[in-house]
C-alpha cells in the first residue's frame, strides 16, 4: 500500500486565538495530502478536471486527538483506504513536531461530469488511475 507524506509548516492564520490550528484546517490540509498523494501515483487532478470531471467530497470524518500549534511542523500521510471502481475513499494521519497522532480521518469521493454532475467508472474513463487505485488500497 502505498502512503504519500507531505510537511506543512503551520501559519498563523490558521490557528485561532489560542495558537491552535482551527479545526477546519485539517480538511484543508486533506486535500493538500490527497493531491500530493494523486501526484506520487503520477496522476494529476488537474488533468482530471481538463477533461470534464470532477471529483467532489461525498463525506468527511476527522478525529482530533491532540492540538497542532503555530510554528509546529505538521506532517499528513494520505493512502487509498478503500476503492471500489466509482468511490473513492481516502485515509489520513496528521502528525504534530513530535510526531504524535494529532488528527486521523478519512474522505470518500466520487468522480462525475462537470456539466451534469452525474457519477462515472473511473475504471472506464481513467482506467490508468483504476488500475493504480487497485494496487494501492488497503487489502485487509
Amino acid at each position: 500500500m502505498l502512503k504519500s507524506k507531505r510537511k506543512i509548516e503551520v501559519r498563523y492564520a490558521e490557528t485561532d486565538q489560542m495558537g491552535v490550528v482551527n479545526h477546519a484546517n485539517y480538511l484543508t490540509w486533506m486535500e493538500v495530502g490527497r493531491t500530493k498523494y494523486i501526484q506520487d501515483l503520477g496522476f494529476s487532478y488537474a488533468a482530471m478536471e481538463d477533461d470534464g470531471i470532477l471529483c467532489p467530497v461525498l463525506e468527511a470524518h476527522v478525529s482530533y486527538k491532540k492540538p497542532i500549534r503555530y510554528g509546529e511542523i505538521a506532517e499528513i500521510t494520505t493512502w487509498v483506504e478503500e476503492y471500489d471502481g466509482l468511490r473513492v475513499v481516502y485515509g489520513y494521519e496528521i502528525t504534530n513536531s513530535e510526531s504524535q497522532l494529532a488528527v486521523c480521518g478519512t474522505t470518500k469521493h466520487v468522480c462525475v461530469k462537470k456539466d451534469s454532475f452525474r457519477p462515472i467508472s473511473i475504471a472506464k474513463y481513467f482506467p490508468e488511475w483504476h488500475e493504480a487505485y487497485e494496487k494501492v488500497k488497503n487489502q485487509r
